[in-house]
């Protein structure tokens, strides 16, 4: 299974987020499985690219060019394969079109903006791929909230709280993302009209 994985690319966090996330690569790779991300090296970018790595895993990196041409982001050495893109969208495209499952752990804006992008593709039922969201030292409990009121005011419907799910534990996370079958609700249970 090819799993991509969303999240900061900034070093200026905390070593439990870096070490918990290159734990992850890790649990990825001796359970099989490969990456596809957004081929940082630095942050939990960075992070889960190593864990993968040092598991034996294989690891595909996709970034735009003027990232590199501006030194916004370094790529990993842990890349097996370095995709280039000319466009943002056009790197999103291809890590969705590369992964088998999805799983955002804690980041900033682009993180947010990935997971939003993915979760509102599979309300639109446009995949069925599983997402997961790893709830390092509580990171997203305020999206878990957030997420909960705007159902309760009705702007989003109940249904897309199946959609994705958060975990604290890597093993039941990657149990998760192997053996999820999707909610099987329709577009009327998914989207308001």
């Amino acid at each position: 299974m090819v799993i991509c994985v969303y999240g900061a690319a900034s070093d200026n966090i905390d070593k439990s987020y870096v070490n918990a996330t290159e734990e992850l690569g890790l649990r990825m790779a001796k359970r099989g499985h490969s990456l596809v991300f957004g081929a940082g090296g630095n942050g939990l970018m960075g992070a889960v690219a190593n864990g993968v790595s040092k598991g034996g895993g294989r690891v595909k990196g996709v970034i735009p060019t003027f990232f590199t041409d501006s030194n916004v982001e370094i790529v990993s050495k842990q890349c097996d394969e370095v995709v280039y893109t000319e466009t943002m969208r056009e790197r999103k495209q291809e890590m969705e079109d590369s992964a088998d499952a999805f799983i955002m752990v804690p980041g900033g804006i682009g993180t947010f903006e990935e997971f939003y992008e993915i979760l509102t593709a599979k309300q639109l039922l446009q995949h069925n791929k599983p997402i997961a969201v790893f709830n390092i030292n509580g990171y997203f409990n305020e999206l878990q909230h957030m997420m909960r009121v705007a159902v309760d005011k009705g702007f989003i419907k109940e249904g897309v709280l199946t959609l994705y799910t958060v975990f604290n534990n890597i093993d039941e996370m990657l149990d998760f993302v192997e053996t999820d079958k999707g909610s099987g609700l329709g577009l009327d249970e998914l989207k308001r009209n």
